[in-house]
């Protein structure tokens, strides 16, 4: 797997980054759709994520807490609008207070992620929107476009093999 862009655009409030995968796109499905597949890769190095909720419909969400070097929590939610399995989620991804509470004070986006079909491996295109350029600035500042590259780019250099059924 290779990150292969990553564009920070201000006038359209977007964040793109775009991954190649050798995998087929039902494989790299399952990074999203496995809660513990998700915990492997989601969140920067050194800040290993732990889902607690994972309800990919519409309607549904995900909880989750990143805990980092000094055991410190950093919660997290994902409100999900739409799915279609195995191509594409939106969602909508805030930060919670330490009860896990969504927090109203740290601005939210709004991800999309697509999986497409290429030369017998997969592209995985995940487009975050800002509200403002104030919380895009924010965010950035924090380390988001940072993170998330060495989250797709250092943590998933090796899709997990598929896991067999019992006989």
């Amino acid at each position: 797997m290779t990150v292969t862009r990553v564009d920070k655009d201000v006038d359209t409030l977007t964040l793109t980054l775009v991954a190649d995968f050798t995998a087929p796109v039902e494989r790299v499905w399952q990074l999203w759709a496995d809660p513990r597949l998700l915990e492997r890769w989601w969140g920067p190095p050194g800040f290993p994520a732990t889902v607690e909720e994972h309800d990919l419909t519409a309607g549904g969400g995900v909880k989750y807490h990143m805990t980092g070097p000094e055991g410190e929590k950093y919660g997290g939610w994902w409100r999900v609008s739409s799915v279609t399995p195995p191509t594409s989620l939106e969602f909508t991804d805030g930060f919670a207070d330490q009860d896990g509470r969504p927090n109203p004070e740290m601005p939210v986006t709004t991800v999309r992620m697509t999986l497409t079909g290429r030369g017998g491996g997969t592209r995985m295109e995940l487009r975050s929107v800002f509200d403002t350029r104030e919380q895009m600035e924010q965010l950035a500042e924090m380390g988001m476009v940072e993170g998330m590259s060495q989250a797709v780019g250092h943590r998933l250099r090796e899709l997990p093999a598929r896991r067999r059924r019992a006989a």
